[in-house]
């Protein structure tokens, strides 16, 4: 019996997914409780239970030291940050991470498990079978509840480790420093509590929490408040002791408690950053790769990052998965972008390494972190992972004469290439198009003030603004990376919008304005260029509506690099590359049923019935046509110095590698790195680790400076009335690669304006080689 008829099993089948999740989270309020009196609720087992109370040192030193200089212990400001020379990592071991592929039981097989939970092997799929069938929690399916399950070892395990690495960083001995020390109190609210405190001196009147991530509990801060309100604890001080940056949720509530006790520097942070790195095997139980993986029947498993796996599939869902992981996490030991913490429609791969045959590559997405997650929690990291990978392989598998969109109202034969048309990649590419041309028509208002700007601007006759047919086309800047360490960082990728003059034969609706002259056009050209180009184009690089065309675009420039690398060294990726058989990677989900003819059918009807129609200064009415495309033939780059690299973008690398084993906040910004590794799956695991000493990073000379690619010439799009050419032979079966200022020289495709101006001919290719500064 598989997962779903056995969720159809525990309740009636008619209620949603959903629906069980919201009975699983009115269930999860009771879990400490549950937990407490040995009851499974989540698989949560003795060794994983809280830690014992006592003297700090007995506890996590294994010997008494003297009481440490209170000078040098953290919280003496109500709000600081730890060296950025001291932030380190530390790692703990989650064995049940291995099981995070395990299918549900059948009936006969929860049948046969006779024995008590405990009494299987820990990390059998007997003990966490045995554990959903004692579990007084599993209304939301077996999925849901393995999740927890896994969730439950993660956040105990990473709290008592982050807990143990403040205490041995400061040296928290001597008979004060008391750790789980219980203060009961009563809120404002009236409501009566008894906190237990991770570490408590009452002789220097200092108590602390410790948070391995960044995030506060709002109940907790109510209790804080009362305890500092208490005359038994005047004086006292309350320190968050954070392991990665707090949101400014957290900042924002923090200093509000701090504003109600008087602002007398009792309520603070102190943002201890401690990279938390966890353990495990993995076996054969463990979730294969699905995303950045040529083939996911051969590859080792559980590269993929946890955020990403366990993501919802709707706001809902987040809202429903977010309440019921924070009712379990009281310690603060879930990531700092747990459920619904991470703005997925944000993620872009940001890196690759170079393929290691039999071992694929490693990867990392760059994505931002929701700035309020308990009004808007993130949802959908597994489509735009998938998005992100398939667009990946489309890139790799299709030779660049098939990378271009075009909607044109005369040619509904050449939308776009058919197999690119099966593809989300291409289906991103042409909405993308048509999004534009909206955008487009959208900054010529003239209710606005650049609207009204340009309308006046524009050569006029007889009274009337007079503006020519344009085409109009998005096309890739040259991208800012970076290759070092046998990987490429992909730094920015910006967008590019460009126009020109465009005649076409499908006539619009209502009667032609005017007709330009050559000269009339040429004028009107240079205003578009000036006052809505640059506009509509911040807007492609910024705007949520063309996230997911920035998102494949950033994979085309590294699947540009890799075809480079396996040129010289073929390995995993060597039979997909040219290929032209994206079959692996089609229209997904919602999309299956998407065609290219059916965009162009929704354009062609606003091309003739029109979208937009604009009152102009002269008291006429006149209609905007625009056609165009989207080329990414190109993938231009252009490689930043060492010295550049170390200057804008310090710690990225040491990021860039962490983020292949948990999610890394980018130093002090909004940002979390979500990474995989191809050829490290295992990460040790299985038994307890010292807390290892920060690692110096080494430094070495400073690059050369690097000349920058020359910028590409103008669109290699073909005019809408030329056929598109054949595709020279390239040498080798890779294609024409980009140049990305390393030392190996590699093609560099672009197109000549001159060209298609003197001989009118679609595209003029040619392949220049050159050879960069040495590293």
């Amino acid at each position: 019996m598989g997962e779903q008829s056995y969720v159809n099993h525990l309740i009636p089948a008619p209620r949603r997914r959903w629906a069980l999740l919201g009975r699983a989270v009115v269930a999860l309020s009771a879990a400490s409780v549950l937990t407490l009196t040995g009851l499974p609720a989540h698989g949560q087992d003795e060794a994983d239970a809280a830690p014992r109370k006592g003297r700090c040192d007995d506890i996590w030193l294994n010997r008494r030291v003297r009481h440490p200089d209170p000078a040098g212990l953290p919280g003496n400001l109500p709000y600081n940050q730890r060296p950025k020379s001291q932030w380190d990592s530390y790692e703990f071991d989650t064995p049940l991470r291995s099981l995070d592929g395990l299918r549900a039981p059948t009936d006969a097989e929860l049948d046969a498990l006779t024995k008590d939970y405990k009494q299987y092997p820990e990390g059998s799929k007997e003990r966490a079978w045995a554990t959903f069938k004692q579990s007084p929690i599993r209304s939301g399916g077996w999925a849901y509840w393995r999740d927890f399950y896994i969730s439950n070892q993660y956040v105990n395990r990473r709290g008592d480790a982050f807990e143990g690495k403040v205490v041995k960083d400061y040296q928290l001995g001597g008979k004060f420093w008391l750790c789980q020390e219980d203060i009961t109190g009563v809120t404002e609210k009236g409501r009566g509590f008894t906190r237990k405190y991770d570490a408590v001196n009452h002789r220097e009147k200092i108590i602390y929490e410790f948070k391995s991530n960044g995030e506060r509990i709002k109940e907790q801060l109510e209790e804080d408040e009362a305890v500092l309100k208490d005359p038994k604890y005047k004086g006292y001080r309350i320190r968050y002791i954070f392991g990665d940056k707090p949101d400014q949720d957290t900042v924002d509530d923090i200093k509000a408690v701090e504003k109600k006790l008087g602002g007398q520097g009792r309520m603070g942070y102190f943002d201890h950053r401690s990279q938390a790195l966890s353990k495990y095997k993995s076996g054969p139980y463990t979730e294969r790769d699905w995303i950045m993986n040529p083939d996911p029947t051969k590859r080792p498993k559980g590269s993929l990052p946890d955020p990403i796996r366990s993501s919802a599939d709707s706001p809902e869902d987040a809202r429903i998965r977010q309440g019921a992981a924070r009712r379990l996490d009281t310690r603060g030991g879930l990531p700092r972008g747990g459920p619904g913490g991470i703005d997925f429609s944000t993620l872009e791969l940001r890196y690759v390494s170079a393929p290691v045959k039999g071992k694929g590559l490693d990867y990392s997405f760059k994505a931002d972190y929701m700035p309020h997650p308990d009004k808007t929690p993130g949802w959908g990291g597994r489509a735009k992972a998938q998005l992100a990978s398939d667009a990946f392989f489309t890139w790799l598998a299709l030779t660049p004469e098939k990378f271009w969109v075009n909607l044109n109202p005369d040619q509904p034969d050449r939308i776009m290439d058919a197999k690119f048309g099966k593809t989300d990649a291409g289906r991103v590419l042409l909405e993308a198009d048509l999004q534009m041309k909206h955008d487009f028509y959208k900054a010529m208002d003239p209710k606005t003030d650049l609207g009204k700007r340009f309308w006046a601007a524009l050569p006029k006759q007889r009274g009337y603004p007079c503006l020519p047919g344009l085409r109009n086309w998005i096309e890739p800047k040259p991208a800012k990376v970076r290759e070092q360490d046998g990987g490429i960082y992909i730094l920015d990728a910006p967008l590019r919008l460009k126009s020109t003059a465009q005649t076409t034969v499908t006539p619009g609706p209502g009667t032609p304005i005017c007709s330009p002259n050559e000269a009339e056009t040429k004028a009107a050209q240079r205003v578009v260029d000036a006052m809505i180009v640059p506009a509509v184009e911040k807007t492609i690089n910024s705007a949520p509506q063309y996230a997911d065309l920035r998102r494949v675009y950033t994979s085309r420039v590294a699947a540009e690099w890799v075809k480079k690398q396996d040129a010289v060294a073929p390995g995993d990726f060597h039979k997909i590359i040219g290929s032209n058989d994206v079959s692996k990677w089609p229209l997904r989900g919602a999309n299956k049923n998407w065609t290219r003819e059916g965009v162009f059918k929704k354009y062609r009807k606003i091309f003739t019935k029109g979208e937009f129609q604009y009152e102009v200064p002269a008291g006429g009415r006149t209609q905007v046509y625009i056609v165009g495309g989207v080329d990414f033939s190109k993938s231009p780059k252009r490689n930043v110095t060492r010295l550049q690299f170390s200057v804008e973008h310090p710690r990225l690398d040491k990021t860039t590698k962490q983020s292949q084993r948990a999610p890394v906040t980018y130093n002090d910004t909004d940002t979390v790195y979500l990474g995989g590794s191809g050829s490290a799956r295992d990460t040790g695991g299985g038994g307890d680790s010292p807390t290892p000493k920060p690692t110096p990073t080494p430094t070495k000379p400073d690059d050369p400076t690097t000349p920058p690619t020359p910028a590409p010439g103008n669109s290699s799009q073909p005019p809408i009335d030329q056929k598109l050419p054949p595709t020279p032979p390239a040498k080798g079966p890779h294609g024409g690669l980009a140049d990305t200022g390393s030392n190996t020289p590699v093609g560099l495709i672009t197109a000549t304006a001159a060209a298609l101006a003197a001989v009118g001919v679609g595209l003029t290719w040619w392949m220049r080689r050159r050879r960069t500064a040495q590293e």
